[in-house]
């Protein structure tokens, strides 16, 4: 079992930025990839980013490339992303997920967290 919490989701103007974590606990967090996906009122969760086990590759939704970095410390077993020039777009619940190899499919991933609120204000 891996345990994922997200945290560092707020109301923030349009143009600004926001660093979410993700602490994991239980299992090798080495051992996984890791993702994020957000969930919009009314929509489906779609794919955000996501980073291999070693950090070495990361993938990237096309609505955030440029935009979005993930990151992970395999030393403090947290994975990070930092949003830059948010748009109110981007408004979502962001969760966190861990998988045995990246994918942008959300059933690639096993373990999920509960998710963090993002509110990007116009």
């Amino acid at each position: 079992q891996v345990q994922l919490v997200e945290s560092g989701g707020r109301l923030v103007q349009a143009g600004g930025s926001l660093r979410l974590s993700c602490a994991a606990s239980g299992r090798t967090f080495s051992n996984y990839a890791m993702a994020w996906f957000r969930q919009a009122p009314g929509k489906e969760r779609e794919f955000v980013a996501a980073i291999t086990w070693s950090g070495g590759s990361t993938f990237y939704a096309d609505s955030v490339k440029g935009r979005y970095t993930i990151s992970r410390d395999n030393t403090k077993n947290t994975v990070s992303l930092q949003m830059n020039s948010l748009k109110p777009e981007d408004t979502a619940i962001y969760y966190c997920a861990a998988g045995d190899y990246g994918s942008y499919y959300s059933t690639s991933y096993t373990y999920w967290g509960q998710g963090t609120q993002v509110t990007v204000s116009s």
